[in-house]
């Protein structure tokens, strides 16, 4: 590996930044660059909890002091870091617990799979005094709208509870080309994820997929499209794409799923990215209970497109 750091013994305290993470996923973090199978040959050897050894699923307290051996870490160099922007994305809201931010269509949420950073690198850039700073949840890249960040591990454990439990309401905006008849539709269809021959992630339905159930409301339709409101009831990856495409309404843009036809010629008439737009999510605070409620209007260039549907229409 280049760059490497010097090989020296490391103490650690553990921060609120760290307390409540598993001692493997913490060390998979401190130390990128490490293999995987490193990291757990010294979890089994030589890394102490308090002069203690600790099994992989041990959960930091504060105020644990971690002993981390020597080890051969890839330094990130100058170049590498520089290249990172510090970018600080529209604030919806933000407290001591969480930042709310407008994503961007175009904008991955973190960097792998060909994306070298993310919208979570770029706001660590940009506020490099944050101690603790992770996704909550995970937009699609060409997705824009609400995205919820945490500033505190206490927060970020009581939002995944928040999410698993069902308790949040997530809601987006999608044009879809067809009629769209129904007013209020459940659709539950399992969604199973496999990787194609080029190595890219996709999603279909199958029988033996995951259990998904996405309800759609129509909210305007015009001769050739639908804008439909889509409300979460399970989080799957691609999920509204695929629920729609599976039903003949593939959404306007989609690259992945929808009509790549269509697509082309809505390039020409002003629609360049996938019209999918988390406009809004509510849930109870993590850490007050204070009901919430968040949203995002649609960006310039989906709102400009209705709007030229809607002078067609007149």
């Amino acid at each position: 590996m280049n760059g490497l750091s010097k090989e020296s013994v490391t103490f650690l305290e553990i921060d609120e930044g760290g307390a409540g993470q598993r001692i493997d996923n913490f060390l998979f973090r401190h130390l990128k660059g490490v293999p995987k199978s490193h990291v757990y040959r010294i979890l089994r050897g030589e890394v102490r909890v308090n002069k203690k050894r600790k099994d992989q699923t041990y959960k930091l307290q504060l105020g644990d002091v971690l002993r981390i051996p020597p080890i051969r870490v890839a330094e990130k160099t100058v170049a590498e870091e520089a290249h990172i922007p510090a970018v600080e994305f529209p604030v919806i809201y933000e407290d001591d617990a969480l930042v709310v931010v407008n994503k961007p269509s175009g904008v991955a949420v973190h960097g792998g799979s060909g994306v070298s950073f993310g919208v979570i690198e770029q706001m660590r850039r940009a506020r490099p005094q944050a101690k603790f700073l992770e996704l909550v949840h995970r937009l699609d890249r060409e997705t824009s709208g609400v995205l919820l960040l945490a500033k505190k591990r206490s927060a970020l454990t009581a939002m995944h509870e928040i999410m698993r439990e069902g308790n949040s309401d997530k809601r987006y905006f999608a044009l879809v080309l067809g009629q769209w008849k129904n007013v209020k539709q459940h659709v539950k269809l399992p969604l199973h994820k496999f990787d194609t021959p080029q190595g890219e992630k996709r999603v279909m339905v199958r029988e033996d997929g995951q259990a998904s159930h996405t309800i759609f409301a129509l909210h305007k339709s015009w001769q050739e499209f639908s804008l439909l409101e889509a409300q979460l009831k399970t989080g799957r990856t691609h999920q509204i794409r695929v629920h729609l495409a599976h039903l003949g309404f593939p959404i306007a843009g989609d690259a992945k799923y929808g009509d790549f036809a269509r697509n082309k010629a809505l390039m020409k008439q002003g629609l360049k990215r996938m019209f999918l737009h988390a406009h809004s999510i509510a849930f109870s605070h993590p850490l007050t209970g204070e009901p919430m409620r968040l949203s995002a209007p649609l960006p310039v260039e989906l709102q400009g497109f209705v709007d030229k549907l809607d002078a067609r229409k007149d």
